[in-house]
C-alpha cells in the first residue's frame, strides 16, 4: 500500500517537473518570438514611413543632384601622384615637417616660394594643391622594432617595459615605410619633385655626418668580418690536414687503443664544428653587414618614386552630384524626422 503511494507521489513530481520544463521552454521560445516580431514591427514602420515620404527624398535627392552637377562641371581637376620612401637615421620627423612647411607655402599661396624650392615655373608652382605624408602601418615594424630594444637595453628595462606599452608609444615617426602624395591641377608637375624633397632632408649636416659615420663603421666591419672568415677558413684547413695526417698514423700503427682513438675523434669532431659554427656566423654577419651597407647609404631610400604623369582623382567620394544628393536626402530625413516627433510629443501630451 505504502510502495503504491510512493510511486503515485513520484508520479506526480515527475509531471509537475516536466509541466514546469515545459513552461520554461515555452516561455523562453515566446521571448526570442517577440524579439523578432518587434524588430519586424520596426523595419515595417521603417518602410511605412520611407514610402509614406518618398517623393519628398526624390525632390531632394534630385536637388542635390542638380547642384551637384552645376558643382561637378565647375571644379578643377585635380592629379595625384604618390612617392614611397624609407628613412634611415630617425630623419622622417624632419621630412614631415619639411612636408607641412610645403603645405603651409600653398595655403598661403606663396608661388614664389614654390617655384624656388622646387625649381618650376609660376604657373606650375601655383599648381600645386596639396602635399600629405602618411605612415605605410605595418605590425611587423613594431614587433622588430621591439625585438631591436630587447637587445639593446638590460633585462629590468625589459621586465618594466613591456610590448603593449612599447607599441602604445611608437608613433607615425617610427614606421619603416612612409608614402607621400601630392596632388596638383596639371599632370605633368612630378617629375623631379622626389629628387628636391629628399635632397632638403639629405643637404641636413647633422644627418650627413652620421650617414658618413655609419658607412664607414659598416664598411670597416666589412673588412674584419672578411679577414676574420679568411683566417678561420685558412685554420680549418690546416685542422683538415693535421686530422688527415694523424688518421693516417693511426691506420699504420698496429698497437690501437679503442677507447683513446674514439676521445681523440669525439674531441676532434666537436673542435671542426666549432669551427663550422663560427665559419657560418661570419658569413650570417657578413650578408647583415652586406644588406646595412646598402639600406643605409643614403638618408631617404627611395622606394617608388613619383610617377612621370599624375592620375586623375575620381571615384564617387569625390564626386559632388553623389556628395550633394546624399546630403539633400539626408537633410530632408532630419527635417521629416522632426516633424514626426514634433507631432508625437502633441498627441502624447493630449
Amino acid at each position: 500500500m505504502s510502495t503504491a503511494k510512493n510511486n503515485n507521489e513520484e508520479e506526480v513530481d515527475l509531471g509537475s517537473l516536466f509541466v514546469i520544463i515545459g513552461k520554461g521552454f515555452k516561455n523562453f521560445f515566446n521571448f526570442i518570438g517577440s524579439i523578432f516580431k518587434g524588430i519586424f514591427h520596426r523595419f515595417i514602420l521603417i518602410l511605412i514611413f520611407l514610402r509614406f515620404h518618398l517623393i519628398k527624398f526624390a525632390v531632394a535627392a534630385l536637388i542635390g543632384a542638380i547642384a551637384g552637377f552645376f558643382l561637378e562641371n565647375s571644379k578643377e581637376i585635380k592629379f595625384s601622384s604618390n612617392l614611397i620612401v624609407q628613412p634611415n637615421f630617425e630623419s622622417a620627423q624632419n621630412l614631415y615637417k619639411n612636408i607641412n612647411y610645403y603645405n603651409d607655402l600653398i595655403t598661403q599661396k606663396n608661388t614664389q616660394e614654390l617655384s624656388s624650392i622646387f625649381k618650376l615655373d609660376s604657373s606650375k608652382a601655383a599648381s600645386l594643391r596639396k602635399f600629405e605624408i602618411t605612415p605605410i602601418t605595418n605590425r611587423n615594424d613594431v614587433i622588430n622594432a621591439y625585438d631591436k630594444f630587447i637587445l639593446e637595453v638590460d633585462t629590468l628595462t625589459v621586465k618594466s617595459y613591456d610590448f603593449d606599452d612599447f607599441e602604445k608609444n611608437f608613433t607615425d615617426f617610427d614606421y619603416l615605410n612612409h608614402e607621400i602624395e601630392v596632388v596638383a591641377t596639371v599632370n605633368d608637375v612630378f617629375s623631379n619633385l622626389d629628387n628636391i624633397i629628399i635632397e632638403t632632408v639629405e643637404k641636413n649636416q647633422y644627418f650627413n655626418r652620421i650617414k658618413k659615420l655609419t658607412k664607414e663603421n659598416l664598411l670597416t666591419k666589412d673588412s674584419i668580418l672578411r679577414v676574420t672568415f679568411t683566417e678561420v677558413d685558412s685554420l680549418r684547413k690546416v685542422y683538415m690536414k693535421v686530422m688527415l695526417e694523424g688518421a693516417k698514423n693511426i691506420s699504420t700503427n698496429t698497437n690501437i687503443d679503442i677507447s683513446g682513438t674514439n676521445e681523440n675523434t669525439i674531441r676532434k669532431d666537436s673542435k671542426e664544428n666549432e669551427l663550422f659554427e663560427i665559419d657560418r656566423k661570419i658569413i650570417y654577419d657578413l650578408s647583415q653587414t652586406f644588406e646595412d651597407i646598402a639600406y643605409k647609404s643614403n638618408v631617404i631610400n627611395i622606394i617608388s618614386n613619383f610617377q612621370s604623369i599624375g592620375s586623375e582623382i575620381k571615384g564617387i567620394t569625390n564626386n559632388y552630384i553623389f556628395l550633394l544628393s546624399c546630403m539633400s536626402v539626408l537633410l530632408m530625413l532630419l527635417y521629416v524626422s522632426l516633424i514626426e516627433f514634433n507631432k508625437y510629443l502633441i498627441n502624447y501630451n493630449m
